[in-house]
């Protein structure tokens, strides 16, 4: 790197620290606040990562690079995708306000071409690594994909989260290559001074898990004292200091640092006139010159490490809040400047009144020289940095083979087998996942035919010793299945970085993921996570619910169906027979693919073609297939999420409404109660969530004046007596089904599990929470009135 390109980056370096400060005092100072509420921001742990971001978007990242940065440094991200014509002073104005840039990187809300979303912390970091894995799978089939370096930049407290050593191991099992973890090494947490040795710690870990660890601790200020008579004394000191006295004396300045190193080393041969030699400013940048501030020698690290391509991770040493006036102090992390601070602060960064957002004020270098400079940064020279793909063709039908008693986890491994042995771009482009759960959740045989997804060839010694055996368990490089451990945020984040390869990669996968359904609420952080990227993929959950009777309690999802209603991002489903799911499967193959404007169907008042992500819940449970004809008319019903199984009468007294495994007992129940009540209705929901969804935005339309707004439940439900009584039956919270009634006013009673389960029957549980015929059938007495229940005590 030659003097001008040196002096360019310092430049910039300044600018980034200034726009960064200045968006964040803006926010909170100078523009109006209407609730009182702090709005924040973070200038101590942006200052930390300036330089070192400067670093890498102003040279080192290349247009195939992409990277996750540190959620606390959105501001910095912001002022250097400003600087590079990406960003707007509008969005810079309004941070952290409705419409402005946010408060962390988004890729869905965000303008300036954000590669991974981050905010709960962490996951960002294991995004990285598992997009990695991903650009290893496309790589081994095209070989037009171009490698690029997945960077992830992390706090040092950020390193407690649990999900990155899973993904670490995770790593070490596929073989990980072109990943990037760069540790902001600032030695404070958000309440606290991390612990001595830490970056040991660190080192050891990276190491066994086969990354390269480079150490970036002295800047070269720092290396060139060290040379000097004295030098040697002043390095093995700092290497002694501990963190907080670190921390306290860069806060307190020249003077304290001058006291303390007197005090200590004064009398070490040279010490004393090493310091004498330096003014008090002189001294306070020696001693803050660490190598994440450096930019000359993180610049030789990261150049140095391009030269091949495994996994790295660089422990940068920085200083919390470096360049501001509470540098170093441990209660900086939500500080903020003061008026006063800051007009001291722009002072010194030669910024006029009034000139605050302008881009090349204050730097002392020619405009037009910046602007060739940033016109030739490598990383933004392709300019737009979303990909786009092609999006594979969905057949209308898929084959399901659905006769006598099958479950509906069954009844997806055939679909999908049918799918593998078919073959064509949609079996190519599918690819799927497991922790560890595979063959239990009826993948087995898509895996047996399409193999397991490895960058080197492993046969199944199982096979090749003749010892007799279901599963093919054979790797390489066409394999299609990527296998995982046990570890429900490897999956989703796994799912997350699939799902986003036509945006970052520019080629169509569609991802498939399938789990123990109570399992789901163990990776919930990185599903949502997954979701707010705007990933897609097919979540496949089962066994589901008290269904699964003999494993008990801790086997036993209740919660789940509520997860798939209040997740954005996520249409739910819960189909009960194998040619539901054939169309709901259909149906979510080529939702997972759509990219279009977030207009409201007439017909459903969902955003049809924004697309998003499904989740089936599924059940072990065999249940008697009906025979029937699959019409268009039913195939919508079943997507936009309900049909009458048995379509009510004009005087009904009485609907019942299931989801899922409990149609056998919804079925039994209204046989029984048809004997003695007429038009009696039977309500097959698919999809809660859609229902539910679907009802709320049609009332919101209609508030906004739009009276004919109608949506597929209200319709359903449009020629119910008003005296017509609803019991809805799910195994799963009651509530979400227990709505249904508010629709049209309607009285309602809700069955369902609110309990941990036991291990048991079927017949046991359902009878014990109340969802088997009977309770079905004495709910719908006592909510109808007027029905003895005799013909119950028969079947007890």
């Amino acid at each position: 790197m030659d003097k001008q390109q040196l002096e360019a980056l310092s430049a910039l370096e300044k600018k980034v620290l200034w726009l960064s400060a200045w968006m964040i005092h803006n926010a909170n100072h100078l523009r109006e606040n209407t609730d009182g509420v702090k709005v924040g921001g973070h200038q101590a742990s942006s200052a930390s990562l300036v330089t070192i971001m400067t670093a890498l978007y102003f040279s080192v990242l290349r247009p195939h690079d992409r990277i996750a940065v540190k959620p606390h440094a959105s501001p910095v991200f912001h002022a250097i995708q400003y600087l590079l014509g990406s960003q707007t002073r509008e969005k810079l104005e309004r941070f952290r306000a409705f419409g402005g840039a946010q408060s962390y990187p988004s890729r869905t809300k965000d303008v300036d071409d954000v590669d991974f979303s981050t905010g709960s912390v962490g996951l960002g970091v294991a995004q990285t690594l598992f997009a990695s894995l991903v650009q290893d799978y496309l790589s081994a089939r095209d070989e037009s994909v171009s490698e690029g370096r997945m960077v992830a930049l992390i706090g040092d407290a950020e390193m407690d989260e649990g999900n990155i050593f899973e993904a670490l191991l995770e790593g070490w099992k596929h073989g990980l290559r072109n990943c990037w973890w760069i540790v902001d090494y600032n030695r404070q947490s958000l309440d606290a001074v991390v612990r001595e040795g830490l970056w040991e710690r660190f080192e050891s870990i990276f190491r066994n898990f086969g990354w390269d660890v480079v150490i970036l601790k002295y800047g070269s200020l720092l290396e060139a004292a060290f040379a000097e008579p004295g030098g040697e004394a002043l390095r093995a000191w700092i290497d002694a200091c501990p963190n907080q006295l670190y921390s306290a004396l860069t806060f307190q300045g020249a003077a304290a640092w001058r006291k303390r190193l007197l005090a200590d080393i004064g009398e070490r041969p040279g010490l004393k006139s090493l310091l004498d030699r330096r003014s008090d400013t002189e001294l306070s940048a020696l001693m803050t010159n660490l190598g994440g501030h450096d930019l000359p020698c993180l610049i030789e690290a990261f150049e140095a490490a391009r030269g091949n391509d495994r996994p790295a991770c660089f422990i940068a040493y920085t200083i919390k809040g470096f360049g501001l006036p509470f540098a170093g102090h441990k209660d900086n992390h939500a500080g903020l400047m003061t008026k006063d601070q800051m007009a001291i602060f722009r002072a010194s960064m030669s910024v006029g009144e009034g000139r605050e957002w302008d881009a090349f004020e204050g730097l002392g270098i020619q405009e037009a020289d910046l602007r060739r400079f940033l016109g030739a940064v490598p990383f933004a020279a392709k300019g737009q940095r979303r990909r786009h793909a092609q999006r594979i063709l969905v057949p209308d039908r898929l084959a399901a083979e659905a006769k006598g008693s099958v479950s509906t986890q069954v009844g997806f491994g055939r679909i999908l087998d049918e799918i593998a042995r078919a073959g064509g771009p949609l079996a190519d482009a599918i690819v799927t996942t497991s922790p560890d759960v595979t063959v239990s959740t009826n993948l087995g045989p898509w895996v047996n035919r399409r193999g397991l997804f490895a960058r080197q060839s492993l046969a199944d010694t199982f096979r090749s010793e003749r010892i007799a055996s279901a599963q093919k368990w054979e790797f390489g490089t066409s394999g299609q299945h990527i296998e995982l451990g046990i570890a429900e945020n490897n999956l989703f984040i796994l799912l997350s970085a699939l799902g986003l390869s036509h945006s970052i990669f520019g080629k169509r996968l569609l991802p498939i993921g399938t789990l123990y359904d109570p399992f789901i609420q163990r990776g919930l952080d990185a599903l949502n996570y997954a979701c707010y990227q705007d990933a897609r993929f097919l979540l496949v959950a089962t066994p589901s619910g008290i269904t699964l009777a003999p494993e008990g309690g801790a086997h036993q999802s209740i919660a789940t169906q509520m997860i798939g209603m209040a997740q954005d991002g996520l249409a739910a489903y819960e189909p009960a027979f194998v040619d539901e799911l054939s169309v709901i499967m259909r149906f979510a193959l080529d939702y997972m693919q759509r990219d279009g404007d977030a207009v409201q169907s007439e017909r459903t008042w969902l955003r049809e073609e924004t697309g998003g992500s499904v989740y089936l819940r599924l059940s072990t449970r065999p249940v008697e297939q009906i025979v029937r004809t699959m019409t268009p008319e039913l195939e919508q019903d079943i997507v936009d999420g309900g049909y009458w199984l048995r379509r009510p009468g004009p005087n009904a007294e009485l609907i019942v409404a299931y989801t899922g495994a409990v149609a056998p007992e919804a079925i039994q129940a209204v046989g029984m109660m048809a004997e003695d009540r007429r038009d009696v209705g039977l309500l097959a929901v698919t999809s809660p969530d859609r229902l539910n969804a679907g009802w709320t935005a049609a009332s919101r339309a209609r508030e906004r004046g739009l009276v004919h707004a109608r949506s597929h439940v209200e319709r359903l439900f449009a020629d119910l007596p008003p005296h017509c009584a609803i019991v809805t039956v799910t195994d799963g919270h009651p509530a979400s089904l227990g709505w249904l009634g508010s629709v049209h006013g309607h009285r309602t009673r809700s069955l369902g599990v609110e309990h941990f389960g036991q291990s048991g029957t079927i017949y046991d549980l359902y009878r014990h929470f109340g969802i088997d015929a009977n309770s079905i059938a004495t709910a719908a007495d006592r909510i109808a009135g007027g029905r003895p229940v005799r013909y119950l005590r028969a079947l007890d």
